[in-house]
């Protein structure tokens, strides 16, 4: 992977140290992977038919890339075969050359709750945590951000991103396959950094807003997503094992004590935008992943309480800025 355009970029905006971070950091990253997949996941994408793309929209629901017309119904063919050997696809949905690639997660509908209340993102710089497969990196894009960096240490997200920059190389929008962690020595200077869906994986959330906060410029602007517990007190779920089968859920806080969190760190200008449980529409099988999903990881008898016996998902996004 190229990262020489990103590395301009981090050096024309007052982020040199980064830059010289990464330029250390990610050579020596690459040459010491050491994942039994990886190297699988590569050789798929090499493998992927030589497309010209004639024209693409981040503007819809489903990121499309290409159209239908720009390839042949082999070459589809051998685009769904290898792409599928990049499941779990957990983010989207992505139309790819007329491939409707249907992910675990309807992204689209978390996207459409904030983007019309955030501040406008055109030519501005985006860092994006946790970030997934990319898919709500191009949809900042779609907004006609400038650039748009995307932090997150799985390498399958990783594999799945340059499947679908292979066909868009010039793209103003990088995947860096490292954690926040990594760069909590640097101040950063983005105009908005989204985390969404991580909070409640740290062991210390207040340390992950502190990280937050120093990669925002001033007036720069938060965009939190997290699972929060239904609750008018600073209350906190602490789970026992798992959470809705889910691993590494270290704490999920009440509406409440997030803001009150917000508020200490330094964020100012807190606004909740959405507040609602996951619905099994959202969050599902599909043929692009295959396991079980959100209806397995609630009780049968009661759809508002997990297998677990914890009160069902309910997400949150909130906006907030830094002075």
């Amino acid at each position: 992977m190229e990262f020489q355009k990103l590395y301009d970029l981090l050096d024309s905006n007052s982020m040199s140290s980064f830059s010289d971070y990464l330029k250390n950091e990610l050579p020596i990253f690459f040459s010491d992977i050491n994942h039994g997949d990886y190297f699988k996941w590569m050789k798929y994408i090499d493998e992927l038919p030589n497309i010209t793309v004639s024209k693409f929209d981040f503007t819809l629901d489903a990121v499309t890339i290409g159209d239908k017309s720009d390839c042949s119904i082999e070459e589809r063919a051998i685009l769904k075969n290898n792409l599928m050997k990049l499941k779990p696809w957990r983010k989207g949905p992505f139309n790819i050359f007329g491939l409707f690639l249907d992910a675990e997660w309807q992204s689209n509908m978390k996207w459409n709750r904030l983007a019309e209340h955030i501040k406008p993102l055109e030519n501005k710089l985006v860092l994006d945590i946790g970030c997934g497969n990319g898919y709500y990196g191009w949809r900042m894009l779609g907004k006609k951000a400038e650039y748009v960096l995307g932090l997150d240490p799985s390498l399958l997200f990783y594999s799945q991103f340059i499947a679908t920059k292979k066909y868009l190389p010039d793209a103003n929008i990088d995947y860096v396959p490292l954690g926040i962690e990594s760069i909590a020595h640097e101040n950063l200077c983005f105009d908005s950094v989204f985390s969404m869906g991580v909070i409640y994986h740290r062991r210390d959330p207040l340390m992950h807003l502190r990280q937050l906060f120093q990669h925002l410029k001033s007036s720069g602007e938060l965009i939190i997503e997290s699972l929060v517990i239904d609750s008018e007190n600073l209350d906190v779920l602490i789970p026992n094992d798992r959470y809705a089968k889910m691993k590494n859920v270290w704490s999920i806080p009440s509406l409440k004590l997030l803001t009150k969190w917000l508020e200490n760190t330094g964020f100012k200008n807190i606004k909740v935008i959405n507040t609602q449980q996951t619905s099994v529409d959202e969050q599902r099988v599909t043929e692009w992943m295959e396991f079980k999903s959100l209806d397995d990881f609630l009780d049968i008898k009661d759809k508002n309480k997990t297998v677990e016996g914890y009160p069902a998902p309910i997400r949150t996004i909130i906006i907030s800025e830094k002075p």
